[in-house]
């Protein structure tokens, strides 16, 4: 989802600016809201562990170059089952930042692009994750369908943003249909075993419960009413 220099330069990148100040609106909205029914302890605690996560996600789990843009492997429905929206939103906008910063300063201009392609989706699927898991359903219950259901809209907001960064940038030509087109085939993959991730790390939560129940772990995963 790193969107690769050159594609969006010059007075088009301000536009990032703008939506990555709204982006990072929303993650203090979602921070706030973990803030509220968990305490900051809990949303400090557990933004750390996002933090270091998915720094760990971008530096050490295959990433491929593919068209426009790369193929990570984000895991950000998972993120957003164990930890919460808002420590989810902290650790993917502040494990992005340091990313750029040690490993990757060239992607440090795009930042504000590459922020917006991470927060927004996983805004959305915060909402949505509210109306497809029933109150009266834990975390770790969750079933395959509502977990590639999230895990779809995921990938595919990031798909949806990484085209729109590239047709912004560059126009609607062939060779750019063509690269969003390859990047967005390769990305989608990633849908099919998210979700088998997903189900393994919350079963993993559910027999580990007695580790797995304290502040450093989102109060919806084992307590549905929480």
């Amino acid at each position: 989802m790193h969107i690769e220099p050159g594609i969006v330069d010059g007075a088009k990148i301000v536009l990032s600016y703008g939506t990555a100040a709204a982006s990072f609106g929303l993650l203090g909205k979602m921070a706030l809201d973990t803030a509220r029914k968990s305490g900051f302890a809990s949303l400090a605690v557990r933004s750390v562990i996002t933090t270091i996560a998915v720094f760990c996600f971008f530096e050490l789990l295959p990433h491929y170059a593919v068209g426009v843009s790369e193929v990570h492997f984000i895991l950000g429905s998972t993120l957003l089952l164990m930890f919460g929206a808002g420590p989810a939103a902290i650790g993917l906008a502040a494990g992005l930042l340091l990313q750029g910063l040690f490993f990757a300063p060239f992607d440090l201009p795009q930042y504000g692009i590459n922020v917006t392609t991470l927060i927004v989706p996983l805004w959305g699927i915060s909402l949505l994750a509210n109306r497809i898991i029933p109150e009266k359903t834990a975390y770790v219950d969750v079933s395959y369908k509502q977990a590639l259901a999230l895990s779809t809209a995921f990938q595919g907001g990031i798909v949806a943003w990484v085209a729109f960064w590239a047709f912004y940038g560059h126009g609607f030509g062939a060779e750019t249909l063509s690269s969003v087109g390859s990047f967005g085939a390769a990305y989608m993959l990633v849908v099919l075993g998210e979700p088998l991730l997903d189900l393994a790390v919350l079963a993993g939560a559910k027999t580990l419960a007695p580790l797995t129940k304290n502040l450093a772990f989102n109060s919806r995963l084992h307590d549905a009413a929480a």
